[in-house]
């Protein structure tokens, strides 16, 4: 017992996360071997098994999962020593593990990794890329530092700081651009088009046209953004979308988008961490950059809907059938604004 290594009881880790030597060896970055020989050690020191082994898969004994809460204790207090050094620093220094949801990860991410880097000198940073659940998980379990993700997330031991605001926009087919902007009670009619179980836009896109889950029988599951995009060009249905997404997602597909009307469906973004993180001064710095670069972002967002609408304006205002000098009217229902 006396023996037991920092490494070993990470290569255990490693291996009571994933359940597979071979996925567990990739991410300790030694040879499988290698992996299963320090297991070996390793229970032959404890004097008991702590996996049970299939040609499938790999399970944790009973005294396996009692002993991998003790091992995530042992591996997030030491991870803390190295915060507290970090931490010694004014400004950020060495590594951040930082984690971001789907929804944000491809369109936020470039911008903020760029003014990081630029800011702050020899920042190692480490992004994770998956859902809330997992995110909040693993930063309760210590494996990241920080994670940028919709808010509230409502865990007492979280410190949430908001970002920024954004509101969705509906994505439909482009034969359908300039009818009408529909209400929540047209979408409920219409085939939507909405992220897998588990992502937390999709809760929000349900709660927006006060839908319950599992009850239309319309709904379409995609497995991103860019699926559900090119699902509305081809003609399937409808989806909603974050505007921060419009550029990158829409720029290849025949959609067209339009904002809905106010009160407009809308997210808040921001960065959560433990409470107890010694590093909690530098992460309050880093929030800043980040929101720096989400307002960038919008800037640059709202300049592209400012074109589009000036655009959409001009080509309601131009002459039809060739006379000039007419004029056209709209009904009540037929207002540019809504288009």
């Amino acid at each position: 017992m006396t023996n037991l290594t920092l490494k070993q009881l990470r290569y255990f880790e490693a291996l009571a996360r994933h359940g597979h030597f071979g996925r567990a060896a990739d991410v300790c970055a030694i040879s499988q071997p290698a992996l299963s020989m320090q297991i070996k050690e390793l229970e032959e020191q404890l004097g008991t098994e702590l996996f049970e082994r299939s040609a499938r898969q790999v399970r944790l004994t009973n005294f396996g999962e009692a002993f991998a809460i003790r091992v995530r204790d042992i591996l997030r207090s030491v991870d803390e020593l190295g915060d507290l050094a970090r931490a010694s620093h004014n400004q950020p220094v060495g590594r951040l593990r930082i984690g971001v949801i789907p929804t944000v990860a491809p369109y936020l991410l470039p911008g903020i990794i760029g003014n990081l880097t630029r800011i702050y000198d020899g920042l190692d940073i480490h992004v994770r890329e998956t859902l809330t659940s997992k995110l909040v998980e693993e930063l309760e379990e210590g494996r990241l530092d920080t994670a940028i993700v919709a808010l509230p997330i409502s865990e007492s031991s979280l410190t949430e700081v908001p970002l920024f605001a954004e509101n969705f926009v509906l994505v439909r087919p482009s034969e359908d651009e300039g009818k009408p902007v529909p209400n929540r009670e047209a979408l409920r009619e219409m085939r939507l088009l909405l992220l897998e179980e588990g992502h937390c836009f999709r809760d929000q896109a349900l709660s927006f046209c006060n839908i319950q889950s599992a009850l239309p029988r319309e709904l379409m599951d995609g497995s991103s953004l860019s699926t559900l995009v090119q699902m509305v060009s081809a003609g399937i249905g409808v989806t909603l979308i974050p505007e921060m997404a419009v550029a990158v997602e829409t720029r290849s597909a025949s959609v067209s988008t339009v904002r809905f009307q106010s009160p407009q469906p809308s997210r808040t973004i921001g960065m959560i961490w433990r409470k107890t993180s010694p590093l909690a001064k530098q992460l309050q710095q880093i929030s800043e950059v980040v929101r720096e670069a989400a307002d960038a972002m919008r800037e640059q967002h709202d300049s592209i809907w400012r074109t589009q609408d000036l655009e959409f304006n001009a080509r309601l205002l131009r002459p039809i059938s060739g006379r000039t000098g007419s004029s056209v009217s709209f009904g009540a229902g037929d207002d540019p604004a809504l288009g």
